[in-house]
């Protein structure tokens, strides 16, 4: 069989290869023009913005933490201040591994192992580009550690602060508060943005109360970085640091406080678990606010180990514990001059009228006796006298005249019963009964039963009452000026730091009482004058060249049953009364009212009125004892006066 061969068509594979050559330089020019194009978006068109990411590759941009504002106290003494510090930051997203870095750290001693979980969740709850405060204050010792191990720890660097001090340690302590690290709970309510590069904030106290005007506005700096984003000393002849913009520093707080009296208050019960607040009736500045004990600031400013604040917060004495805003008591006898004076202006009692005390006093229809804190009874008795001798049963009995509702609403004047709205946050209300909060303090319906006998108890401050001291500082700084009542406050003016300019802030006058006659108040604070005139405080009044009106307290901790007496000797320390003194000075012309408050201190008069009189002393005749701390305690009680 025959075949033919094929003849190969030259023209036709001529023709495939020019199309298909054609087809490729189409491919590869459109290829080229897309290459050129692109060249051309990034190298002109987006030159600009990938020269600023380039730019961020090797300068890093650092916010500058403003300094924050210094306080002062009324007299220009710095009590809060800023002071250069060292202190180990960490960047997350530069960080390879976290783990690793903080168990490295806690191998060379820059963290406590403790509080390696506390960290950790910190630089969690930040942002991947925040610089994170690890450790606050760093030695020359834990710099040196950290030098050496430095190639171990990209991302960890030692960044130079202004760190928060305060040079009075803890003097003044629960009025001022302190700074803290930030925490996740402080991340979740403020604005990062204004805290970038921050590490602290305020957390009680002026600090807190007055954050937003202490910090200020923060800068920034730009840096020239190395690969592994550290600062470099020099590049190419270039500083490391390009640029910087200062942040604004925060405003100066002038305070209200007088640092030598508030020394003298401290240091007077310095082993005691106490509270003082002295105010000036005039205006509300307060002149001293005292809790003790207290604690060093400087702790938390340069970061509290876990144990340091375990120890804290496990101390039976509560260090922290603000006992002049927070601490509530039955204020005792301490009301009385009010309750006298509802009595006057409702008309239930006769300044002059006869009263014969018997050491106790009964309802009408009930066996039951409420006693007198003098057994065998003060004997013919008036207002004057009652209030100098602070005869219960005569409070007894006007109160049972006087009755529930009439009382509540008259103390309510006087500030007792809600917070007294003092510029620093933290301040409970206490307990002013009435039926109505009764109902509601109850669940049981037997138990929401107001009974007369509990009019009685609260006409001389125990039952339900309770007050804290400031509470009770108002209240008699009210009597002192005859019924103007101004707003406690800690911070009288701001400052800008850079101007120089005092920007005072005016006083906040509340509403007087709606109280009896001018008579009925000069016979009140008459009685208060005979408290100290030969009644239960003449002694720490003795010498005294200005006039002081006062009253004593003694506020019980537990309820003595009916057929028992009170017997100090038999009961632990921490049972014991509470002693409480209210007064102002001078009488005619006041310019500061106190309450002292001692826990168990045994009797107003013989514990509370001394230190009250000393602190009197340092204000208006600038008379400052010198007391060592360590050795320091308050007055012992005087076995010749009155349980009250």
């Amino acid at each position: 069989m025959s075949t033919r061969g094929r003849i190969k068509d030259f023209w036709r594979e001529q023709r495939i290869f020019e199309q298909r050559a054609l087809a490729a330089s189409i491919i590869v020019s459109a290829l080229a023009v897309v290459l050129f194009g692109r060249l051309i978006w990034l190298q002109v068109v987006k030159y600009d913005e990938y020269t600023d990411l380039a730019q961020g590759n090797r300068v890093r941009i650092e916010p500058q933490p403003a300094p924050r504002g210094i306080i002062y106290d009324r007299n220009g003494e710095i009590l809060a201040e800023n002071k250069p510090a060292y202190q180990l930051e960490l960047v997350p997203e530069e960080v390879p591994n976290l783990d690793a870095t903080l168990k490295g750290l806690v191998d060379i001693g820059l963290i406590d192992e403790e509080d390696r979980d506390d960290v950790r969740r910190t630089i969690r709850s930040r942002r991947p580009f925040d610089s994170v405060p690890i450790r606050l204050f760093l030695n020359d010792d834990d710099m040196a550690r950290f030098a050496v191990n430095r190639h171990d720890f990209p991302g960890v660097d030692i960044r130079t602060r202004l760190a928060r001090s305060y040079p009075h340690g803890e003097t003044a302590v629960h009025a001022l508060g302190y700074v803290g690290s930030i925490s996740a709970s402080d991340l979740a309510r403020i604005d990062r943005e204004q805290y970038a590069g921050s590490s602290t904030i305020g957390k009680v106290g002026v600090e807190a109360a007055f954050e937003d005007v202490l910090r200020g506005r923060n800068g920034r700096r730009e840096i020239m970085v190395n690969a592994r984003g550290r600062s470099v000393d020099k590049a190419g002849g270039l500083e490391a640091i390009r640029d910087t913009i200062p942040g604004e520093p925060g405003s100066d707080l002038m305070l209200t406080l007088d640092l030598e009296v508030q020394r003298v208050a401290e240091d007077l019960v310095s082993n005691q678990r106490a509270a003082i607040v002295a105010l000036d009736p005039n205006n509300g500045d307060v002149l001293a606010l005292v809790s003790r004990p207290g604690f060093d600031p400087n702790m938390f400013a340069r970061g509290l180990t876990r144990t340091e604040f375990r120890a804290l917060n496990e101390n039976p004495d509560r260090p922290l514990f603000n006992r002049a805003l927070r601490g509530t008591y039955p204020p005792g006898s301490t009301i009385k001059p009010v309750v006298a004076l509802a009595g006057l202006t409702y008309g239930v009692t006769e300044p002059l009228a006869p009263h014969y005390c018997v050491g106790f006093y009964s309802l009408p229809g009930s066996s039951h006796r409420f006693r007198d804190w003098k057994p065998k009874g003060h004997g013919a008795i008036d207002l004057r006298s009652a209030i100098a001798q602070s005869c219960d049963t005569y409070f007894y009995e006007m109160s049972s005249r006087l009755g529930v509702r009439r009382l509540h609403d008259f103390l309510a004047e006087f500030g007792l019963g809600e917070p007294t709205g003092i510029d620093i946050g933290g301040e409970k209300a206490g307990i002013l009964p009435s039926p109505e909060w009764k109902q509601q303090a109850f669940r049981k319906r037997s138990d929401q039963v107001w009974f007369p006998g509990e009019t009685v108890i609260f006409s001389i401050g125990q039952g339900y009452m309770t007050s804290t001291p400031i509470q009770l500082a108002h209240m008699t700084a009210i009597l002192a000026t005859r019924g103007q009542n101004f707003q406690p406050r800690l911070v009288r003016a701001l400052r800008d730091p850079e101007t120089q300019k005092v920007t005072e802030l005016a006083p906040k006058a509340l509403p007087r009482p709606n109280a009896g006659k001018l008579e009925d108040w000069d016979r009140v604070v008459d009685g208060m004058l005979a408290v100290m005139q030969g009644g239960t405080a003449s002694r720490a009044a003795a010498g005294a060249p200005y006039t002081i009106a006062g009253k004593t307290g003694t506020a019980q901790v537990f309820t003595v049953a009916q057929n028992k007496r009170y017997n100090e000797a038999a009961i632990s320390e921490r049972l014991r009364d509470h002693a409480w003194f209210v007064a102002f000075a001078p009488a005619e012309a006041p310019k500061i009212a106190i309450a002292v408050i001692v826990e168990n201190g045994r009797s107003g008069s013989g514990t509370a009125a001394p230190i009250a009189r000393t602190i009197m002393d340092a204000y208006l005749l600038r008379k400052f004892p010198t007391v060592r701390r360590e050795n320091a305690t308050a007055p012992a009680p005087n076995s010749d006066v009155s349980e009250e």
